[in-house]
């Protein structure tokens, strides 16, 4: 007990000292010294992700949700290139099924070309056939984390949370088509305009035109 709960303990139990003899002998009895907590364990972060190396090695895809102005729920589909944290989609429909997520993926491989490797979790429309087939037709690797384990697909995690934070959380969207549009304006200034740290202060596209074209590498760095 503290000294204020005991003191109200012993005069529940008919005690008549006084407050500052209880204190007195409170003291005395060094009941008054804090009592040392629990030696806790540090918390260990995960392994950190291996960083590819090139563009293309790794893309992450992950799901998110949101709701317009009349309580209507609707989906978001997320796209990102590990290596230069590029976001390559963000789909936006009240439903995007198996079917859907393979015409997305399609878009972007026609102005990008295969990934190696793709993370994510497992949702029902990453697990599906539909999805497997498409991967195992263009020799891309599926790669699905521990339930869980969102840390384990870091990458859009952190994306996600940014989305999150200055898109669906800060708009009050009427339509989906108004969702999309900021939505565009924002993955432009993203992708564009927005140095990351983690890419030694270059934007996404700055990154990806510097793997692209190795010679001009020296004037983005400096």
């Amino acid at each position: 007990y503290g000294f204020k709960k005991l003191f109200q303990v012993l005069r529940r139990q008919g005690h008549v000292w006084n407050h500052k003899r209880v204190h007195r002998i409170y003291c005395q009895l060094k009941l008054n010294f804090r009592r040392k907590g629990k030696q806790r364990l540090p918390v260990r972060n995960p392994a950190r992700l291996a960083t590819p190396e090139a563009l293309n090695q790794s893309w992450s895809i992950d799901f998110m949700h949101d709701a317009l102005v009349c309580g209507r729920r609707f989906r978001t589909f997320n796209v990102v290139d590990d290596f230069n944290r590029e976001a390559l989609a963000i789909e936006i429909d009240l439903n995007i099924p198996a079917q859907r997520v393979v015409r997305v993926l399609e878009r972007i491989v026609a102005n990008r070309g295969y990934p190696l490797k793709m993370r994510m979790d497992n949702g029902p429309e990453l697990i599906s056939l539909t999805l497997a087939q498409w991967a195992e037709d263009h020799g891309v690797m599926l790669e699905f984390i521990k339930p869980g384990k969102p840390t384990q697909n870091a990458y859009i995690e952190r994306f996600n949370r940014t989305y999150r934070t200055e898109i669906l959380d800060f708009y009050l969207f009427r339509t989906l088509n108004e969702a999309r549009e900021i939505t565009e304006r924002w993955l432009n200034e993203y992708n564009s305009e927005r140095p990351h740290e983690s890419l030694n202060n270059l934007t996404p596209e700055e990154y990806r035109l510097m793997a692209e074209n190795p010679e001009i590498s020296k004037s983005m760095w400096y």
